[in-house]
């Protein structure tokens, strides 16, 4: 290499480190300069009162366990709206309950993110669970199907061990799948009624995260989703109401647990949001019908509506939010 090539690359060399040194400190030294014609696209504000159906709804229940495929108007799980940006690249999600409701909005929205996911379901939503497979692997992410009844403790770690194998590792688990039944008397409920919310609702997210904790390295999430009936209970929904005290409970407990491990553990509870819980008995056809109306938005929420806040508790940059619960309740109901 003669002198002046030499001298040639010293010189761009040179000029690229000015380069990067003026980049680095324009944004302090000269924000105000900064070109104002940046390729951002205008988002039109939307109205939340308005932006989804409001009550009245038609009457309407289905067999235990409803089909969000069935239900008029069908849900939103964020099928056409979710836009990904590449938050949750490369992690590998468990989502119980991922066929409908809040979990398939997270299964969409982490496919969409980057994460490969796998789904619990019961063999009676498969209906349902293959629509967001689908989606999951139009994606361009890896969608496992894990049917099966978490109320089997045998299930659970099975479902967990397939998880593990199939994404090759697990660093989210979304402990979403619930039970629900309206009754209108403490003395409507059976002992097996009891123990199947119970056992749903409260035994299976402990079997779970106990088989998937020691898959679980530092930076990974733990998410339970709970809801405003931990606090502001239902006197229709006794047992259920007890239960998401529970969950809010263990996320607390198991943050401080886990934090010390870098393992972060938060919730999510929502307000009335139109999922197939209700349709199966979750709640009365006479109820559903004005299902959301005495929020202060006038209308019950959509899953796709809390699908950002399952990513953001996932996402590395929630690295400070630990024990925490986030309330979606169209302005009702607690935290």
């Amino acid at each position: 290499m003669n002198t002046e090539n030499k001298m040639t690359r010293r010189k761009a060399i040179g000029g690229l480190g000015l380069g990067l040194a003026a980049v680095a400190v324009s944004p302090v030294l000269n924000a105000a300069e900064q070109p104002q014609h940046q390729n951002f696209f205008a988002l039109a504000l939307e109205d939340p009162t308005t932006k989804y159906p409001r009550p009245p709804f038609i009457h309407q229940n289905q067999p235990w366990p409803a089909l969000a495929s069935k239900m008029d108007p069908r849900p939103d799980h964020g099928e056409t709206s979710y836009k990904g940006s590449g938050r949750l690249a490369g992690r590998k999600a468990l989502i119980t309950g991922g066929d409908s409701g809040m979990g398939r909005a997270a299964a969409i929205a982490y496919a969409r993110e980057g994460a490969d996911v796998a789904i619990g379901y019961l063999p009676q939503e498969e209906a349902d669970a293959k629509e967001v497979l689908e989606l999951i692997k139009k994606a361009g992410r890896k969608a496992v199907a894990i049917p099966g009844d978490i109320r089997d403790e045998s299930f659970c770690k099975k479902m967990v061990d397939t998880a593990v194998t199939q994404l090759g590792g697990l660093d989210i688990v979304i402990s979403n799948a619930a039970r629900q039944q309206s009754n209108q008397s403490i003395l409507d409920i059976t002992t097996d009624q009891f123990d199947w919310t119970m056992k749903t609702n409260i035994y299976a997210p402990f079997w779970i995260i106990k088989a998937a904790l020691p898959h679980l390295k530092p930076g990974s999430s733990i998410i339970g989703t709970t809801s405003v009936q931990a606090t502001d209970p239902s006197p229709d929904l006794f047992d259920y109401a007890q239960t998401k005290a529970a969950t809010t409970n263990f996320v607390k407990s198991l943050a401080k647990q886990l934090g010390p491990k870098g393992i972060r553990v938060n919730g999510v509870a929502p307000g009335p949001i139109w999922t197939p819980l209700q349709m199966g008995g979750g709640s009365t056809p006479e109820k559903l019908k004005e299902f959301g109306k005495d929020t202060p938005l006038g209308r019950p929420g959509q899953p796709a509506e809390l699908a950002s806040i399952y990513v953001q508790l996932a996402a590395n940059d929630a690295s400070f939010s630990t024990g925490q619960i986030y309330g979606a309740a169209g302005g009702a109901g607690q935290p």
